[in-house]
């Protein structure tokens, strides 16, 4: 595996190679190509800027992104994709400034820190050789063992083969690979909570809890799809630790049992850092969900609502409440069972019809197809207690009715 950073990469990226990537109208080009240049001014005194994109700049990150895009290509480009029937080129993983390289064999991986080293050089950058280096997962190479990317730590560790992971042909590698998040991100973790409360020292107990629920409910969750749960008890360990001392700080005259009982209220038969309308958020309490990857080269932009709406709960184009029930079906008609397509009219239905005293309450809810819908109403007393004649299917309220169609298929009816 070849762990590469990218030496000062914003603030050398080559303005002409730069723009010779840009498509786009001429006017677009003189402008950025004007801000550029512009200069900086630090101090009262102006700098001029002949190379690199301003850090913090609303575009930075866009046109540092344009700048190395091409270079996963490079890389793939170079190796063929099988050698005896075995798949022979590289994966590639860019992030920003950020690159990781996995290859089983380190002599290609060696190609490849010089396929890169070549690559960067024509943009005006070159890899940082403190950060660069070529590490195995699962034995130590170089006197490296696993590697941190985007604080993950990635490893493998040799198991029985009843923990065993499967290759592509099914069979057992003999390892397993865990990720975790690295030492280095829990320290700074640590350091980020210990800040604030330092920072709330004298402050009430609800600011504090409230600042410190917004950082841990973020930290945490951008953890949650990998093995994090011990990870989580030693944040919540050390924050116990931390907000001890700080309600110590707070009343050095009382002794411990009343500031256990005024801050976590063991009488209520636990631990609880709260206050009456307040009440901490420990990282212990996200519930660790495994990432699933994206299907093939779908984009959420790509106007296929009824799938980033099953897998985010989530879309513009997609109501709330319609979004959660597709996410609580996972995708599916509550009636036939079938997957929800793109094209497919869907409505909601409510499990006991308000006719009969149902509510608009969510488990009253349900998603179905159109015709699913049709079936059920004709068979749950609905069009009885209204009594009425009426052989129409459409049996719910207009105000009841969500008749969705994919973006696909919005586009094509025009």
């Amino acid at each position: 595996m070849l762990d590469a950073d990218i030496e000062k990469c914003f603030d050398r990226i080559n303005h002409t190679a730069l723009l010779a990537k840009l498509q786009t109208f001429p006017f677009l080009r003189r402008v950025i190509k004007e801000w550029l240049k512009a200069g900086v001014i630090e101090n009262g005194a102006w700098f001029p800027t002949e190379e690199g994109t301003p850090q913090g700049g609303v575009c930075s990150p866009l046109l540092a992104n344009i700048a190395l895009h091409g270079l996963e290509q490079e890389i793939t480009s170079a190796f063929p994709a099988l050698v005896q029937t075995e798949r022979w080129k590289p994966t590639v993983v860019r992030y920003a400034d950020d690159l990781v390289v996995l290859h089983s064999d380190k002599a290609v991986i060696e190609q490849v820190q010089q396929l890169v080293s070549a690559w960067l050089a024509g943009m005006g950058l070159a890899l940082k050789p403190s950060k660069t280096r070529i590490s195995h997962t699962l034995t130590p190479c170089e006197n490296h063992l696993g590697v941190d990317f985007l604080g993950f730590r990635i490893q493998q560790f040799p198991v029985g083969k009843t923990h065993s992971g499967k290759g592509r042909d099914g069979q057992r590698l003999g390892f397993k690979t865990i990720i975790t998040p690295s030492e280095t991100a829990m320290k700074r973790h640590q350091e980020a909570l210990k800040e604030q409360i330092k920072t709330h020292m004298v402050l009430p107990q609800k600011v504090l809890i409230k600042h410190l629920n917004a950082h841990i409910r973020g930290w945490s969750n951008y953890y949650s799809s990998v093995c994090a749960k011990c990870c989580f008890t030693r944040m919540d360990t050390y924050l116990f630790q931390m907000l001890w001392h700080w309600s110590k700080r707070r009343h050095p005259n009382k002794s411990a049992k009343w500031r256990a009982k005024t801050y976590w209220h063991p009488e209520q038969g636990k631990w609880q850092f709260a206050t009456k309308d307040y009440v901490l958020r420990l990282h212990r309490m996200t519930p660790i969900k495994r990432h699933v990857k994206v299907q093939g080269t779908k984009s959420p932009f790509d106007g296929n609502w009824i799938y980033w709406t099953k897998r985010q709960g989530n879309h513009p184009e997609t109501p709330p409440k319609m979004a959660y029930l597709l996410k609580r079906h996972q995708g599916t008609c509550a009636q036939c069972g079938l997957y929800c397509k793109d094209g497919d009219q869907l409505e909601i239905d409510h499990l006991i019809p308000v006719s009969l005293g149902g509510t608009d309450l969510y488990v009253n809810l349900q998603l179905l197809h159109r015709h699913c819908h049709d079936q059920k109403t004709a068979t749950d007393g609905s069009v009885a207690a209204r009594g009425t004649d009426d052989n129409r299917q459409t049996i719910e309220e207009p105000d009841e009715v969500t008749n969705l169609t994919s973006g696909f298929e919005a586009e094509r009816r025009g």
